[in-house]
């Protein structure tokens, strides 16, 4: 939505609402807004937290040295 499309809402909300009412309209908006974006932190984090909570309790994998040397048999060794 850009700038014109903007200005327009703002004089129909204008012309309906009337000059007192608009502050009031843009204040509760505001806090609408504020909250849903407080909520989608809070919810990203709790995200991250469990990601990182199973990523925490996972087995570490061994590493590809010890793979490939038990993997090998002492006959082929010698």
């Amino acid at each position: 939505m850009g700038l014109p499309e903007i200005m327009v809402i703002l004089t129909i909300a204008l012309l309906i609402f009337g000059p007192k009412k608009l502050p009031e309209i843009g204040r509760s908006m505001g806090k609408a807004i504020r909250g849903f974006q407080d909520a989608s932190r809070e919810f990203e984090s709790e995200i991250k937290r469990e990601a990182e909570q199973i990523e925490a309790s996972k087995p570490a994998k061994p590493a590809e040295s010890q793979k490939v040397a038990s993997s090998v048999s002492p006959e082929e060794v010698q």
